[in-house]
């Protein structure tokens, strides 16, 4: 053990007159106990709800997706050119647009995706999240069939078995002039993605029933992917972006959800900023309780330098008694925080309501590059106010603090 470790240990364990040092040294290390604890904490339920948010925008669309089957290139060829990267494992055609659906005399705009299930389920997770019906009465019967998203379907009153009408902005020419294109469809169920931006406007039906219904002569608008691995998402659009031409539009997840996902990143930091405050408050803590140990201290300083120590000796025993106090804080509050997201994640300490949140307990996710930020942080701004005491300590003059010490 060194000399700078073994003296600050026993400034740490040593008994005094008063009880103000011990004090202030416990609310230093609460202060940086409750900081971290609470840096992880927020951090981690964060990171869960952007992790179930990215979930179930997955779930419910491509990993990546080619828009514009409007070349010379047909659907069938794009799609064999997709399918053709290292990194997609499979891909589906998909016809995208916009109609306005009325029903009893209420009417709402909606977006319309017609799809294959057969390839469509191999993209994505919308198999799992029908509610009510079938899938396979897309097809079934005289009328085409087409299911609904849970929120929309609510909002209009509409049930599975129901018929609807569906308008198309772009006019079929007719006797009387360019009419409105409108045909009825029949509600074959619903869906819930757990994503209230699509159960709320979405519409799906069949894949040939759509593209007669806004006349797409190539049978398809665009392809969607899914990927061998989600992390090289960016790297994959580049290629198929390059190989594709300029004709088509190769986007992610994340770029059709930028704006979402940017605000989760930014709202992620800040939180990281402010919560920061309490471990710098714990930080000044620390410093003024160094100052007042290098107060008390005065004496034994001189003494130590007396007998031979270096102002740089001097020094370390400060620094390494704030680094005692700081590490203190640092683990108590990672150990905290760790058992704070266990019970969270564990036990329905915080219920939400289903019906808003789609969730009923909140999400946790721990990820280590987060707590070694909050460690890192914790420890630096530790440190950096152990500076200025240790440096006055450093500074005294051995004859006049044994003198008037």
């Amino acid at each position: 053990m060194s000399l700078e470790l073994f003296i600050a240990l026993r400034y740490l364990r040593a008994k005094r007159k008063g009880i103000f040092a011990t004090v202030t040294s416990l609310i230093g290390v609460a202060g940086v106990t409750v900081g971290v604890a609470a840096l992880i904490t927020t951090l981690s339920v964060m990171n869960g709800f952007q992790a179930d948010i990215q979930k179930k925008i997955i779930g419910a669309q491509a990993h990546l997706t080619v828009y514009g089957v409007y070349s010379k290139l047909g659907a069938g060829d794009l799609l064999a050119k997709v399918k053709a990267d290292e990194a997609v494992q499979a891909a589906a055609p998909f016809v995208l647009g916009q109609a306005i659906l009325s029903y009893e005399n209420r009417t709402l705009g909606i977006v319309l995706k017609g799809l294959d299930p057969g390839q469509e389920f191999q993209v994505n997770d919308l198999a799992k999240s029908l509610r009510q019906g079938s899938w396979d009465h897309l097809k079934d019967g005289k009328k085409p069939g087409i299911v609904l998203g849970e929120e929309l379907a609510r909002n209009m009153g509409i049930e599975v078995g129901d018929e609807i009408v569906l308008v198309s902005p772009k006019g079929a020419a007719g006797a009387l002039g360019i009419l409105p294109k409108m045909q009825k469809f029949k509600v074959a169920g619903l869906l819930h993605t757990g994503y209230y931006e699509y159960d709320s406007t979405t519409g799906y039906a069949d894949l040939e029933a759509v593209s007669k219904f806004f006349g797409v002569e190539a049978g398809a608008t665009g392809i969607g992917a899914k990927l061998k691995d989600l992390g090289a998402a960016n790297a994959a659009a580049a290629r198929l972006q390059q190989t594709l031409g300029p004709v088509h539009r190769v986007r992610t997840y994340s770029q059709m959800n930028s704006t979402l996902f940017a605000a989760l990143k930014l709202e992620k930091m800040v939180m990281f900023l402010i919560l920061t405050l309490i471990i710098l408050v714990a930080s000044l803590n620390i410093a003024s309780t160094l100052i007042l140990r290098t107060v008390e201290k005065t004496r034994d300083v001189g003494l130590l330098k007396a007998m031979g120590a270096t102002p740089r000796q001097i020094k370390r025993i400060f620094l390494t008694e704030g680094f005692l106090i700081a590490g203190g804080g640092l683990t108590m509050g990672l150990g905290l925080g760790l058992l704070l997201c266990w019970l969270i994640k564990t036990y329905p300490i915080v219920e939400l309501p289903s019906d808003i949140y789609y969730l009923s307990q909140v999400p946790v996710s721990v990820q280590p590059k987060d707590i070694l930020a909050v460690l890192s942080m914790g420890l630096l701004l530790s440190l950096l106010a152990t500076v200025y005491p240790a440096s006055r300590a450093a500074k005294v003059d051995p004859v006049e603090a044994i003198h008037y010490g």
